[in-house]
């Protein structure tokens, strides 16, 4: 029997090593696989795209926002992972009366090492884990490097919705990307997703306007549409996997983001 806190502060005992994981959250599953946790995981969600094989073989369980809490029932897991902030709390207060609920709650790069480790150390892989880690913050060292110096960063902003725009705030995971890359995010005086408007983007000096592909998937014809209102802005189609999903997608993202390095 052994005693876990998660990043909320809730604690769950496991009597055991889980052996039937479901789990909640897209890039926390990518996380499980790269772990090795083939057998493990019994459920994922609708959206747990990665692995690929897994998405094809692996039972579903709804979405991150509308679980079918009938089909987790029915798998019987001795562990779920959730996320405080992807997975809907009265759900996850429901499943949590029958079932061990793991839940993360990550606002930047440290509390991502806080998940991997503790992931690691719920399911027997402690040295695995610290390994992922220690790459991961390798990578990171290495994009810092490669940032210019003695420069004023370039003043930005991330659009994750449309209709009504949306951005992002200080306390989110996405910001601490942003800064990662170099960026100075415009609305670093706000909070998680605030809405945003074309004219606020002019009045606020946006130098480089970032698309991001999830969860609104935007495409050419919208950065087409916002370049006709913002002439003087840099505006680039973004992967929102490598700025939002913080598990073993991490080691993939520092290389990506130094695609936005000035040259």
């Amino acid at each position: 029997m052994s005693l876990f806190t998660d990043q909320t502060g809730r604690s769950i005992i496991l009597q055991a090593p889980p052996s039937r994981i479901v789990s909640l959250v897209p890039s926390q599953t990518e996380l499980l696989h790269y772990l090795g946790l083939e057998e493990e995981v019994v459920g994922i969600t609708k959206f747990c795209v990665h692995p690929e094989q897994w998405f094809r073989s692996k039972t579903r369980v709804g979405g991150t926002k509308q679980l079918h809490i009938d089909t987790i029932r029915q798998l019987q897991p001795d562990l779920i992972i959730a996320n405080k902030e992807e997975n809907v709390q009265e759900q996850v207060e429901t499943l949590s009366k029958d079932f061990p609920v793991w839940i993360s709650d990550i606002n930047n790069l440290d509390h991502a090492y806080e998940m991997i480790a503790c992931i690691g150390s719920m399911l027997q892989k402690t040295t695995a884990a610290a390994a992922l880690i220690d790459d991961i913050r390798n990578e990171f060292d290495l994009l810092a490097q490669a940032l210019p110096k003695n420069c004023e960063p370039l003043q930005a902003a991330y659009l994750i919705w449309k209709d009504p725009y949306m951005t992002v705030g200080h306390d989110t995971f996405i910001h601490d990307m942003m800064v990662r890359c170099g960026f100075e995010n415009i609305f670093a005086d706000k909070t998680r997703y605030p809405t945003t408007t074309i004219e606020e983007l002019q009045s606020a000096g946006c130098e480089v306007l970032l698309l991001s592909s999830e969860p609104f998937p935007f495409a050419q014809k919208h950065v087409d549409e916002l370049q006709q209102h913002l002439p003087a802005t840099r505006i680039m189609l973004v992967d929102g996997e490598m700025f939002s999903w913080y598990g073993s997608r991490l080691l993939q993202a520092p290389a990506y983001f130094r695609n936005f390095i000035p040259a």
